[in-house]
């Protein structure tokens, strides 16, 4: 007798599906999350829709109404702020235990992650900023984080980027990533390896506080104009 193949995980797909989408704006803060509507934009069943949901109430991006449904998590300047600082502390926090236990094998993978990074020279479309450029991105502050040794604490880290995630988007679909602002980017990715690899902990953690925080004074004047306060 034939078993069959193991179906995918239609909670998992419509989760990762529901989670990119209220990311990248698609459903405004507060907007009600229909489930009929889920059900025919995803091609899910209520079932793994519900256990998406939860999974994203968990992760704080949906509020679950007592016996009304589900709604997109509202956004807020003081969440921004504290989101963004909150961030910006843990960050440092891995980045000295990174200089401190990081070994050879992880100066070479923040270097070739860099070099990655840089070698995106000119972006020609808003999809492939988001998709390609934030995703090399994204890899090479992995590969820093890394050094830390600790699951814990990147497990932390991997939270608190899910909850800037939607912030952050707002931030690049207002700064466009010309040559020159790739160039800029490529030259304070570049300071920072120098004093990571220099093991300089003090002056690292510093440029990396002020790398997270530049998209801050752009995000909060994008949501005051849609009248977030």
């Amino acid at each position: 007798m034939e078993h069959d193949a193991p179906r995918p995980n239609l909670a998992i797909s419509a989760y990762r599906a529901l989670k990119h989408d209220i990311i990248r704006g698609r459903y405004a803060p507060e907007e009600k999350l229909l489930m009929s509507r889920l059900k025919e934009y995803y091609g899910a069943s209520t079932g793994p829709l519900r256990e998406a949901l939860s999974q994203l109430v968990a992760d704080r991006l949906v509020i679950a109404i007592s016996q009304r449904g589900y709604r997109v998590a509202p956004m807020s300047l003081a969440e921004l702020n504290d989101i963004y600082d909150a961030r910006a502390q843990l960050e440092g926090l891995i980045l000295r235990l990174a200089i401190e236990r990081g070994d050879d094998d992880w100066e070479a993978n923040v270097l070739a992650t860099a070099h990655r990074l840089a070698k995106v020279t000119e972006v020609s479309s808003p999809d492939e900023l988001l998709d390609g450029w934030d995703l090399r991105h994204k890899a090479f502050h992995t590969a820093i984080a890394s050094g830390c040794s600790s699951p814990h604490l990147l497990q932390m880290r991997d939270t608190l980027f899910d909850q800037v995630e939607r912030y952050r988007h707002l931030w690049l679909q207002e700064t466009v990533m010309s040559p020159q602002a790739l160039e800029i980017k490529r030259q304070e990715h570049a300071a920072l390896v120098d004093v990571i690899l220099a093991r300089d902990t003090e002056q690292a953690a510093n440029l990396m506080r002020d790398h997270l925080m530049t998209p801050v004074p752009i995000i909060t004047r994008v949501l005051k104009a849609r009248g977030i306060n």
